[in-house]
């Protein structure tokens, strides 16, 4: 029977080439051992990417999902915040303004005035908050403050009163000017007068948060807030019995106007809690796909070791038979 031999050379050659699949084999089998997953992909799929293809695009949508409704959260969260701070300031104020049912006490007229100048700044200040750079309450124009500032609000109301001779009077031009589309409208809203599209938080949930700088509940309070600063204007020139009466009735409008933003907080709130629920929702539709997606590439630890260790034992048996060969001699053969 005719024997095939390879020289010193080719032999060394196999004995690399050898060295080098098995050397690859193991860190292949050590590198899934340790990840969970297995690096021939093709193999475990039958060449059939298309459930993990979908799985992968599952995963890219839920995840944008994530970041819609992180912001949404946020965006209500930050108009529940500026509505308790509102809610707080008129409560304050009103608590305050209902006390005066009689004229006198001048010091305290102007006090209670000055106090409702300075919470119309706050008010119209929180009106213009912005979170992420973005404002909440100027509806769709999101990149405009939605309100001017108290002093062309004050200017302007100031002008629309002037002249009227009682409380009810004034308070009625007051409200006359704030609905009028060339009054508040027009000189002190600057924001869109359409509201934010309802925003998509997963395939099946939607959010609305609609709520404007110019929504009726706030007109009432920049209106009766302002009419208080107003009060004791020299420019208008009231009466005690006026100021005191004006500042009594508004104190009594701000009241209401306060049970107004508990609704609107109510309504937010349920909002939020949907927010949450759907975030909750796509966090496990997350978690669900990712286990799935992992399960159809996981490799079994228990068949990854046994064949880690097949390996590990061919290459030192590999080593063994290299060093044998190498201490092969013709004067050990010929003895």
């Amino acid at each position: 029977m005719p024997l095939t031999s390879i020289g010193d050379l080719a032999s060394s050659l196999v004995l690399r080439t050898r060295s080098a699949d098995i050397k690859t084999r193991i860190a292949t089998l050590t590198d899934e051992l340790s990840s969970g997953r297995t690096k021939d992909v093709n193999t475990r799929l039958a060449g059939d990417y298309s459930q993990l293809a979908d799985m992968d695009r599952r995963l890219r949508h839920v995840q944008a999902f994530n970041t819609v409704t992180a912001e949404a959260g946020a965006w209500a969260s930050g108009m529940q915040t500026s509505l308790a701070n509102l809610h707080d300031r008129v409560g304050d104020l009103s608590a305050k303004l209902v006390t005066f049912t009689t004229p006198g006490q001048e010091v305290t007229r102007q006090h209670m005035s000055n106090q409702a100048a300075d919470d119309l700044k706050i008010l119209v200040s929180t009106l213009n908050t912005r979170s992420g750079g973005r404002s909440l309450f100027a509806g769709q124009a999101v990149d405009t403050t939605p309100l001017a500032d108290d002093t062309a609000l004050l200017t302007a109301l100031r002008a629309a009163v002037s002249g009227q001779p009682t409380p009810v009077d004034i308070i009625q031009a007051a409200t006359d000017w704030f609905n009028d589309p060339a009054g508040f409208e027009a000189v002190i809203y600057q924001g869109s007068d359409q509201s934010l599209d309802p925003i998509k938080l997963s395939d099946t949930q939607n959010a609305n948060l609609p709520l404007r700088a110019d929504h009726p509940t706030f007109r009432a309070l920049l209106r009766d807030t302002a009419l208080a600063a107003l009060a004791t204007d020299p420019a208008l020139g009231l009466s005690e019995t006026v100021q005191s009466d004006l500042l009594n009735r508004t104190g009594a409008s701000l009241l209401r106007s306060q049970d107004d933003l508990t609704l609107l907080q109510a309504d937010l709130g349920y909002t939020e809690s949907r927010i949450e629920a759907a975030r909750t929702q796509n966090a496990a539709t997350a978690t669900a796909t990712e286990f799935a997606h992992n399960s159809l590439l996981a490799a079994d630890p228990y068949d990854t070791a046994t064949h880690l260790e097949a390996a590990q034992f061919q290459l030192e048996s590999l080593y063994a038979a290299t060093v044998r060969s190498s201490q092969l001699s013709l004067v050990n053969y010929l003895r």
